[in-house]
C-alpha cells in the first residue's frame, strides 16, 4: 500500500528554454507511466497551479511503498530526468513525503514527541525570544 511519496515540485522553465521544458515534462509523464506499468512505483498524479506570485508552477507526486520511492531515488533513469529538469526549469526539488496510512504513524511520533516537551513548552520559547 502506498505510504510513501516524492514530491516532485518544478517552477517556470528557465528563459529561451520553453520547449526543451515541455519535452522533459513529456519525458517525466512517460517516465512514470513506464515505472507504474513495471510496479516500480503505485501511481503517479500532476498538477499544474494556476499563477499565484509564488515559486511553484506545479508538481508531480508519485506514490509508492517506503521500498518503491527509495529505489526510485536511485533509480539511474530517475536520476538522469531529475538532472535534465534541474537544468531546464526554476526551483526544482524532489522531497520525500508520508501519505495514507504513513500519515496516522508520523503523528504519532510526532504527538509523542510533544508530550516529552510538556506543557508551558510555548511560554517558555517566548521568554528567549524576548516575549
Amino acid at each position: 500500500m502506498a505510504d510513501r511519496a516524492l514530491f516532485i515540485g518544478f517552477g517556470g522553465p528557465v528563459r529561451g528554454r520553453e520547449e526543451r521544458a515541455v519535452e522533459v515534462f513529456t519525458e517525466f509523464v512517460d517516465m512514470f507511466g513506464r515505472m507504474q506499468s513495471d510496479g516500480r512505483i503505485e501511481g503517479m498524479d500532476v498538477a499544474l497551479l494556476d499563477p499565484h506570485g509564488g515559486d511553484l508552477g506545479g508538481f508531480f507526486m508519485v506514490h509508492g511503498s517506503e521500498q518503491q520511492c527509495a529505489a526510485l531515488t536511485a533509480d539511474e533513469e530517475f536520476r538522469r530526468a531529475t538532472i535534465d529538469a534541474g537544468l531546464i526549469v526554476e526551483n526544482f526539488g524532489v522531497v520525500p513525503a508520508m501519505t495514507g496510512e504513513g500519515v496516522g504513524r508520523e503523528m504519532a511520533m510526532y504527538t509523542e514527541a510533544v508530550k516529552k516537551v510538556g506543557h508551558g513548552a510555548h511560554a517558555l520559547a517566548g521568554a528567549h525570544n524576548g516575549g
